[in-house]
């Protein structure tokens, strides 16, 4: 083994013992770059028509295809990251960061953090599914509401599915902040927040009036940061398994947008052709 990864890396200790106070000054700073990046997309996007009927059989066929490219995309870099060796430089650096974050951060925030990455816990998940779900159907957005589903159930199958590829053990820590079990890699919290609240801020773009637009992508970028950096301060995952949630969360989101996007736009379509041919008989 390299005689350097017998020490704590010095830059991982640095962040790691200053990283709640950069967490603090790093969200005011996400809010304004996805504030922006908010306003600069409402200016450049087109209006969706609300009235097409949508293809729920285009809709699931597309998001079984980007499932199978995301699983497949997280086998081959389980493949190349095995061909270079068994990650002793990131573990070092990962070992560094936990080690000064669990010895150097107060008791308080280690205990506001803990109420923080309830956020994202299974049950609230599972709740917020349920009756975005059932408002979404009564409504009568039925595409939304399948997409809505479909992104959720589709990322606890996805991230399970990664985590048994990698099968990387969790950080070992005695402080017994919040209990966790299973594999650690990658972070089924912050993939979860990533897609549950990106998906409710692309519904509310999309259902909403548009002074709720940008607050809506604010508060879920926030949302699912401070959810996801919660898994670090309370000790149950690595700063690496928190960005490769972070990562392929925000992938499957992608893909579920695009589905969507695609089905109602396959819809109008379909919908425009029917009415075409009804108008030449």
């Amino acid at each position: 083994m390299d005689s350097s990864l017998s020490m704590p890396d010095p830059l991982a200790l640095w962040l790691g013992t200053h990283a709640w106070q950069i967490f603090l000054a790093a969200l005011p700073l996400l809010a304004l770059v996805v504030g922006a990046l908010a306003v600069a997309w409402r200016h450049a996007s087109r209006p969706i028509r609300e009235a097409e009927e949508p293809d729920l059989r285009w809709l699931i066929a597309a998001l079984l295809l980007g499932f199978g490219v995301v699983v497949a995309a997280g086998a081959a870099f389980a493949e190349i990251a095995d061909a270079l060796g068994d990650g002793h430089v990131l573990g070092h650096w990962d070992d560094s960061f936990s080690a000064a974050v669990a010895t150097q951060t107060p008791p308080a925030v280690h205990k506001t953090f803990a109420v923080l990455t309830r956020f994202a816990d299974p049950l609230p998940m599972v709740i917020l599914g349920f009756v975005v779900a059932v408002l979404l159907w009564r409504k009568r957005h039925r595409v939304y509401a399948a997409g809505w589903v479909m992104a959720l159930g589709g990322n606890a199958l996805l991230n399970h599915s990664l985590k048994l590829i990698f099968e990387r053990a969790r950080p070992v820590h005695e402080s017994g902040i919040v209990a966790a079990t299973g594999y650690s890699f990658p972070s089924g919290h912050s993939s979860g927040a990533v897609v549950a609240y990106g998906m409710l801020a692309f519904l509310a773009c999309r259902l909403l009036p548009p002074a709720w637009h940008i607050p809506a992508v604010v508060a879920a970028a926030l949302l699912s940061v401070t959810a996801a950096c919660s898994r670090v301060f309370v000790l149950v995952h690595f700063p690496s398994d928190v960005l490769a949630g972070m990562l392929s969360g925000s992938a499957w989101l992608i893909v579920c947008i695009l589905a969507v996007t695609a089905a109602r736009h396959h819809g109008r379509v379909r919908a425009g052709r029917a009415a075409r041919a009804a108008d030449r008989r």
